[in-house]
């Protein structure tokens, strides 16, 4: 199938867009981000589409802050394909390829090349209820993020010889308000699953994992979801794993080893975050994943990289539990523990 490769370079107000034809990249123009600019983009694509010959159109943008979801949306919804490259993996191949030279013109041509050589992973949006979570989610991390910092600096003010009684009710006023943001929140996203029985009941199901606890079962939740809508529901535990940055990364030259093997690192760096916590909680209790940590670790593995195969092993265990809709079973996931 002969397909047109459109690369966008995303800012706030403009989409710089390029095409890839006959192994060169071409500025199509820049346009306004927003909807008379979408569709002035759709019009002038379909205009090279056809002279192309192409049978369909590509397009390759950067996750840059949500300035992009408009666009990738209304692509999606025209019927073009649409991927959203992690933007460290854009530039190790910017890098390779020997180009250094940095505009919005050519990182939009650049993005065409890559999609046209790359063939990166397609993008797909959430179902809407799970994209709701995952803002509310979201959202929850900001403020609970701002409530630290918060009592930080209310610990900060106390600790000081003189200190402003304004500024340090400023301080307890600000961290009341945050938590009552934090708890309607909370309680919202705890409406939202009642509402949603089916997320309910993967949620719950998702905590018969070793290791997935109340706290980050959500996260986990919207993570195999997002897997697969990209996958169809067909992904791999090996996939799944590459995924979100798990994927064992030797170092190898030769004979000799430079460095300790390591992961990829790719993918969703918060979502590794919390599976390494709920990794480190789970090999306390006696379980599977505690007796997974102690044969690598009586192989003489390092604890911190039988922690790391530990949370590789639990995202392996969600994708099983949720794709087949079962609990976690012992004997059932024998070959995957």
């Amino acid at each position: 199938m002969n397909k047109l490769f459109i690369g966008i370079d995303v800012s706030k107000h403009d989409l710089d867009v390029a095409y890839w034809q006959n192994d060169k990249t071409f500025f199509l123009g820049k346009y306004p981000n927003n909807q008379n600019g979408f569709q002035s983009i759709y019009q002038d694509i379909e205009t090279r589409r056809q002279k192309a010959n192409a049978d369909s159109v590509f397009v390759v943008m950067e996750p840059t802050g949500g300035y992009e979801q408009h666009f990738a949306h209304f692509a999606f919804r025209k019927g073009w394909e649409v991927s959203l490259p992690n933007p460290g993996n854009v530039r190790d191949w910017i890098k390779g390829i020997g180009k250094r030279a940095k505009t919005d013109k050519q990182d939009a041509m650049m993005l065409a090349q890559f999609g046209a050589i790359q063939k990166p992973l397609l993008w797909k949006p959430l179902p809407a209820e799970i994209a709701e979570l995952e803002s509310m989610l979201n959202r929850l991390d900001d403020l609970n993020a701002i409530l630290h910092s918060e009592t930080n600096r209310l610990e900060s003010f106390t600790n000081q010889e003189i200190s402003h009684k304004v500024a340090v009710d400023s301080i307890h006023q600000n961290i009341s308000f945050l938590q009552k943001q934090i708890e309607g929140l909370e309680k919202a996203i705890k409406e939202h699953f009642d509402k949603h029985t089916y997320l309910k009941e993967q949620n719950k199901t998702l905590k018969t994992s070793p290791g997935v606890g109340s706290k980050i079962s959500p996260y986990l939740l919207v993570a195999v979801h997002r897997f697969s809508v990209l996958t169809d529901g067909k992904g791999t535990s090996k996939e799944i794993t590459a995924y979100y940055g798990l994927d064992p990364k030797p170092h190898e030259s030769g004979k000799s080893i430079y460095k300790r093997p390591g992961i990829s690192r790719q993918g969703d760096r918060d979502i590794r975050h919390l599976l390494y916590m709920g990794a480190l909680g789970g090999i306390r209790g006696n379980n599977p994943l505690r007796a997974f940590y102690l044969r690598l670790t009586g192989r003489g593995k390092s604890a911190k990289l039988a922690i790391v195969a530990a949370a590789r092993k639990i995202i392996v265990w969600c994708w099983m539990i949720f794709s087949q809709n079962l609990p976690f079973d012992v004997t059932r996931f024998r070959d995957a523990c």
